[in-house]
């Protein structure tokens, strides 16, 4: 049995995918959650470092927050980011519901709709060198980090490929 080749980077080969981050949306994916995020960012006033309609409100939109939570948990989506795309997966199970190639992604915008402030949540938008859209990820709880996660992974990825093209192209030089 011949004996395994060493990896630059434990757990990451070239020739597979590896997945690098899972994350799930934030409640505010949804009309409901965005109503809840708007009210409890309604009064900005603050007591003892907490918002007077966090205060108010809080307790009162607290089931409904939690029924969203789970319904998001078990039949909402999840985002996952490998080394070679970036994919929205059924929260239980595996169905592929939307797929972006990491290398064909050339930026990432964020886009946060009213009431996903509250939730530190935003809508990436995932976007080709052309402006095009490739696929759009809803309320992606700290975008900004994901954002980079996923523009670092491409670069990784478009310098491992120019590497290994360059590996190929070479030529065996005569001893």
């Amino acid at each position: 049995m011949p004996a395994a080749q060493p990896q630059a980077i434990s757990g990451v080969s070239a020739g597979r995918e590896s997945v690098m981050e899972t994350v799930y949306p934030s409640i505010s994916a949804s009309g409901l959650g965005r109503m809840i995020g708007s009210i409890c960012d309604s009064i900005p006033v603050r007591i003892a470092g907490i918002k007077v309609s966090c205060l108010l409100f809080g307790l009162p939109l607290a089931p409904l927050a939690l029924a969203g939570y789970a319904v998001f948990k078990l039949f909402g989506d999840r985002y996952v980011i490998s080394n070679r795309t970036v994919k929205v997966i059924s929260a239980l199970g595996e169905t592929l519901k939307g797929q972006a190639n990491i290398a064909d992604i050339d930026n990432v915008a964020i886009n946060v709709k009213s009431g996903q402030s509250f939730f530190k949540a935003g809508d990436l938008i995932l976007l080709k060198a052309n402006g095009d859209e490739i696929l759009t990820l809803p309320a992606v709880v700290r975008p900004e980090r994901f954002r980079q996660v996923i523009l670092e992974t491409r670069e990784a990825r478009l310098l491992s490929d120019s590497s290994l093209a360059t590996i190929d192209a070479r030529q065996l030089q005569p001893a």
